[in-house]
C-alpha cells in the first residue's frame, strides 16, 4: 500500500490475477447477451449462424426487431413514463427530507429517520403485496360502503409509481443529504443580510449547491425505476412496463429479440452511468 516499502511479486500476480477474474466473471455474462443479440438464429445459442440486424430492425416475422415488435416498444414507453414520474416524485420529496433532516431537530427525529430508512430492507415483493393489499382493502372499503369505485386504487401505473416511489425516495434522500451535510450555511446567512428572502438564499445559493447530488439521484432513481422488477409485479395492471413485457416474452419462449432489447438496456444505463460520474466530478471540483 506503501510505494516505498518492497511489495511480494507473487502476490501482486495472485492479486491481479483474482481482480481479472472478477471482471471477466462481471462481464462474460453481458457480453454473451450482447453477442447473441446479432445471431442469425430463433434461439439465443450456439450454433453461431452469422451477424444480423434483424432482431433490431426486423419487420416480418418470426424475426420482428425490437423497434418494430409493439408489445416491447409500448413496455418501453409505460416504463419511461413511470419512471419519469417516479425520478420528478422522489427528487421533491427527497429534496425536502434532506432539509428537513439536516436542518431541523423536532422530537422522534431518531424514530422518524429509521422509517424513512426501512423500504430499504424490505423484500420488493414484500413491499408491492403491502401496497397492493393496502390499496386493495381501502378501495373495497370505499365500493362496499358509498359505491364509489375508485380505479387508480386497483393495479396499474398510479401503484407502480407509489411502490418504487417508496423506496426510490429513500435512496435520493441519501444522495441529496449528503450533498447537503457539506455546505457553508455562512453563504445563506450572506445572502440574508443582503436583503435575500429564506426562500432566495435556498434557490439562488444551496439548491445550485446540490445540483450534481439532484442530477445524480435524479439519474440513478430513473435507472432504479426503469429496471425494476419485484415491485412493479405485485402491482401492474394492463399496461405493463418493459420488465414485465420482458419477463411475459420469456415465459413464452426466448429469441434473440430479448438480447437487443438487453443490450440497448445496457448501452443506455452505461451512458447515464458516465453522465452521472462525470456530473459528480465537476461538482467536486467546483468544491
Amino acid at each position: 500500500m506503501i510505494p516505498s516499502l518492497p511489495t511480494n511479486k507473487r502476490f501482486s500476480r495472485v492479486y491481479q490475477g483474482y481482480v481479472a477474474l472478477f471482471f471477466i466473471f462481471l462481464m462474460l455474462p453481458l457480453v454473451v447477451v450482447a453477442v447473441f443479440s446479432f445471431n442469425d438464429s430463433l434461439f439465443p445459442s450456439l450454433p453461431w449462424n452469422g451477424f444480423t440486424l434483424d432482431w433490431f430492425t426486423g419487420t416480418s416475422a418470426p424475426k420482428i426487431g425490437v423497434f418494430n415488435d409493439r408489445e416491447l416498444t409500448d413496455g418501453i414507453g409505460v416504463s419511461l413514463f413511470v419512471a419519469i414520474a417516479v425520478t420528478a416524485c422522489s427528487l421533491i420529496f427527497a429534496t425536502t427530507n434532506a432539509f428537513l433532516f439536516e436542518r431541523f431537530d423536532f422530537r422522534f427525529k431518531g424514530f422518524c429517520y429509521v422509517l424513512l430508512l426501512l423500504p430499504l430492507v424490505i423484500p420488493g415483493v414484500i413491499l408491492g403485496v403491502s401496497i397492493l393489499l393496502m390499496s386493495s382493502t381501502i378501495a373495497n372499503g370505499i365500493e362496499d360502503t358509498i359505491g364509489w369505485d375508485i380505479e387508480w386504487m386497483r393495479p396499474g401505473l398510479v401503484l407502480v409509481v407509489l411502490g418504487q416511489f417508496a423506496f426510490i425516495t429513500t435512496i435520493c434522500t441519501l444522495v441529496i443529504s449528503a450533498r447537503l451535510r457539506k455546505f457553508d450555511l455562512t453563504l445563506e446567512e450572506a445572502a440574508l443580510n443582503l436583503g435575500a428572502t429564506k426562500a432566495e438564499a435556498i434557490f439562488t445559493i444551496t439548491i445550485p449547491f446540490l445540483r450534481p447530488a439532484l442530477i445524480g439521484a435524479g439519474i440513478i432513481a430513473f435507472l432504479m425505476s426503469f429496471e425494476n422488477f419485484n415491485t412493479t409485479l405485485m402491482l401492474v395492471g394492463s399496461d405493463a412496463p418493459l420488465t414485465i413485457a420482458m419477463f411475459d416474452r420469456l415465459r413464452e419462449g426466448s429469441t434473440p429479440v430479448i438480447n437487443a432489447v438487453s443490450l440497448l438496456l445496457m448501452v443506455a444505463s452505461g451512458l447515464l452511468a458516465l453522465a452521472s460520474i462525470w456530473v459528480s466530478s465537476r461538482g467536486n471540483q467546483i468544491e
